[in-house]
């Protein structure tokens, strides 16, 4: 089977388009490719074995198959606002059901969503804050002495001082430093509140989060990395059909 006719699934984020298809050598059973929002609609061999897809951000009219959307309604979470994200609440479900128990869900992408469930399976709540490149640009647009286009650098480099003096890298270390204490905080929290809980990461700038989260915890196993945890979730519920 060619690569455009293999199953895949489709999700629209705030500033990237997030495919997945089936690979059974992947650790999560998935090949999942980001790429920039396309002003050319999808080939309609993409369309034709897409099985499902949501959307967070923009949808392109009269594209994609409206039968295929995977609404709010579809996540078996209790609980759910009727106006919480599908990333979320898929990122939420898929979490839940890893960790049989208590989690929080970090979803550092465009935006940090901050996403608890409880042991029963129920959304609790969150937090919401701008992501590594929206507080980065943020800053350039706003002063007149920070430098701009600083967005557009990876997440994963973390700066290896903790007190830098070059601006750049004083800014890339104090949003990321800045985002990993807020991680640990709300984890904190979450285990105060109700009990001990696994905290997991997904989205863009985890892996380079992952190791500073860690530190703002303190001891004992927390933060694990689950790059394609919403994609998973949206595998799970609208699963390859059986032959």
């Amino acid at each position: 089977m060619k690569g455009s006719e293999r199953p895949r699934w489709l999700l629209i984020g705030n500033s990237r388009w997030h495919w997945a298809r089936p690979d059974p050598t992947a650790p999560s059973g998935l090949r999942v490719e980001h790429h920039p929002p396309s002003p050319e609609a999808p080939a309609p061999a993409e369309l034709e074995h897409l099985l499902a897809w949501a959307a967070v951000g923009a949808v392109p009219a009269g594209v994609l198959p409206p039968e295929r959307r995977l609404s709010l309604a579809a996540v078996p979470l209790a609980g759910l606002p009727p106006w919480l994200g599908i990333d979320r609440a898929l990122a939420g479900w898929r979490a839940h059901c890893m960790a049989a128990g208590p989690v929080l869900v970090a979803d550092a992408g465009t935006v940090l969503s901050l996403t608890w469930v409880d042991g029963a399976g129920r959304f609790r709540g969150g937090r919401l804050m701008a992501g590594a490149a929206l507080q980065w640009r943020a800053m350039g647009a706003g002063t007149a002495g920070l430098p701009r286009g600083l967005e557009a650098h990876s997440g994963q480099d973390i700066p290896p001082e903790p007190w830098p003096q070059a601006t750049d890298e004083a800014m890339r270390s104090g949003v990321l430093r800045g985002l990993a204490a807020a991680i640990g905080a709300a984890h904190l929290d979450a285990e105060r509140e109700g009990g001990r809980c696994r905290l997991l990461l997904t989205g863009g700038d985890a892996a380079a989060l992952l190791p500073l989260v860690r530190s703002a915890v303190g001891e004992g196993p927390a933060g694990e990395h689950h790059p394609d945890l919403v994609m998973e979730a949206l595998a799970a519920l609208r699963p390859l059909p059986r032959d």
